[in-house]
């Protein structure tokens, strides 16, 4: 049986912008929890892990830009 090749792509910088508001939202490390001005989007998660709220019943696309970099 074969190994099967990682997937996982690590991340380089954890950014979305909110469209209800227009910021810029980085979280930089762990439990780096960031929250625009007008309180519609979060991410945080840092290099680790990637976690993002928006409002019920809006698609994640509509909400927010993933501005996320992911290292070669």
């Amino acid at each position: 049986m074969q190994d099967e090749p990682n997937l996982k792509r690590r991340i380089k910088t954890n950014k979305i912008r909110c469209k209800f508001c227009g910021d810029v939202l980085e979280s930089m490390f762990t439990h780096d929890f960031q929250l625009c001005s007008c309180g519609s989007c979060f991410t945080d998660g840092g290099h680790n892990y990637i976690r993002r709220g928006f409002p019920p019943g809006v698609k994640p696309e509509d909400a927010y830009e993933d501005l996320t970099e992911y290292e070669d």
